[in-house]
């Protein structure tokens, strides 16, 4: 793993042209099918069950069959070590796996969509949750996929193309489908989306499938299991430092979730309408977090990655003070405005640096599996640890909160410095050694 000096573009013309290659063009539409079904298990189908006349606890149960996305990487090591009979041998492992998976997503769309909430709920969870599933194991092989196929100065523009199609998969199964909604019956609304799965399908066919650089596994069942489990573990903790770089991956979003779990309620104390908040939120800071990981990947590519994380992390820091600020000025639409923006342009900048960062971290070898368990504990920092938000919130008022969440962020910052120390010290050790 090489993070703190990696192949740099040689100005800044060269960092932007990274984006303009065919290969970040299938990842971004790898983006687009990866986030395409993410709401279509989550807020609009809430919405739909609701306009059903589902109760609130029925729709509040339904929505555990997005447990998967939690979960993926108990199965991760079968994506990074079985092959499919027949389209494995044909597309290779990853858009086998890839194409197999979009074939099946799409089918369990079209069933969530022929399913009547008033008279068939459980059908309609089972499909959900087969939905999710599927959804979460094209997650596992888009973000393997990602890592093979890429230079390592190409991941931060693989990052910032990665989340960028992810939102406008997203948008498209958010607000396009509840205005599809209008004029379609659900059915036909999820009939499109399954026909836009077509998008990930061209993407994979298109592909070129990375260079195996994968041992192959033990063919003795628990030699294999062994192999697809503990080894990707063992290999990780043989990194120096191993410790830390957890640690790291634990906190380096914590500061920005703590402050993005009570932005909501923040924004309905000042008084803002729910219109507000979604003009601005929705579509300013959607498009704020776009342009923020597209400069992102740029910085990666310009100045490494590590570098590229300190900046992020600094800024990501920084602008929460811009919603202390905030809570100064009272219902002052311009002045959310400004603050949503900076804040997102940040977040969506160490965003992109985030994911590089974790693709570096894996072992090609490994690749779904370690990846899945780190995004897995990123998931844990920003959950589990940002639920003490309200409590701290509550303690410290809103200007007094958003000015701690900006203190929160400074050991992640701190560990920056000692992760590049450390990397420092194995290039030096690698030099030394005879060859």
């Amino acid at each position: 793993m090489r993070t703190a000096d990696p192949d740099r573009a040689h100005d800044w013309r060269d960092a932007l042209a990274v984006y303009l290659t065919r290969r970040q063009l299938v990842i971004f539409l790898m983006g687009f099918s990866s986030g395409l079904p993410l709401l279509l298990g989550f807020s609009t189908l809430s919405f739909w069950l609701r306009e059903a006349g589902v109760s609130l606890a029925a729709i509040g149960g339904l929505l555990t069959v997005a447990t998967p996305y939690s979960l993926k990487f108990l199965w991760a090591p079968l994506l990074d070590h079985v092959r499919l009979p027949g389209v494995c041998r044909l597309l290779g492992l990853r858009r086998g796996w890839l194409l197999t998976i979009q074939i099946l997503l799409a089918g369990a769309i079209l069933l969530v969509g022929q399913a009547d909430p008033t008279t068939s709920l459980g059908v309609l969870a089972v499909a959900a949750l087969a939905m999710a599933f599927l959804s979460a194991s094209q997650d596992i092989v888009i973000d393997a996929y990602r890592i093979e196929i890429l230079d390592e100065h190409e991941q931060g523009a693989g990052a910032a193309m990665t989340q960028a199609g992810y939102r406008v998969g997203m948008l498209a199964s958010g607000a396009g489908a509840l205005a599809l909604a209008d004029v379609l019956p659900w059915s036909a609304v999820y009939g499109v989306m399954a026909g836009l799965i077509a998008v990930g399908v061209v993407a994979t066919l298109i592909a070129d499938e990375p260079e195996s650089r994968r041992p192959p596994p033990p063919d003795r069942p628990l030699a294999f299991l062994r192999h697809a489990t503990l080894d990707p573990l063992k290999d990780f903790a043989t990194r120096r430092g191993w410790l830390v770089i957890l640690l790291f991956v634990l906190l380096y979003k914590y500061g920005d979730s703590v402050a993005g779990a009570m932005a909501n309620p923040f924004y309905v104390d000042l008084g803002f309408s729910g219109t507000e908040i979604a003009s601005v939120t929705k579509v300013l800071g959607v498009v704020m977090t776009m342009v923020g990981v597209f400069a992102g990947g740029a910085l990666v590519a310009r100045l490494g990655i590590l570098p590229a994380l300190a900046v992020g992390g600094v800024a990501q820091a920084i602008t929460n003070l811009t919603f202390a600020w905030l809570s100064t000025m009272g219902h002052d639409l311009g002045a959310l405005a400004a603050a949503v923006g900076i804040d997102s342009f940040a977040g969506g900048l160490g965003s992109a640096a985030f994911v590089a960062y974790l693709s570096a971290l894996c072992n090609v070898a490994f690749t779904a599996t370690q990846y899945a368990l780190l995004t897995s504990l990123m998931a844990f920092g920003r959950t589990a640890l940002a639920s003490t938000s309200g409590l701290l919130a509550e303690a410290l008022g809103w200007p007094g909160f958003f000015i701690a969440t900006t203190l929160i962020a400074v050991p992640a910052l701190g560990l920056i410095a000692v992760i590049a120390r450390l990397e420092r010290a194995e290039r030096e050790q690698g030099e030394e050694a005879p060859h």
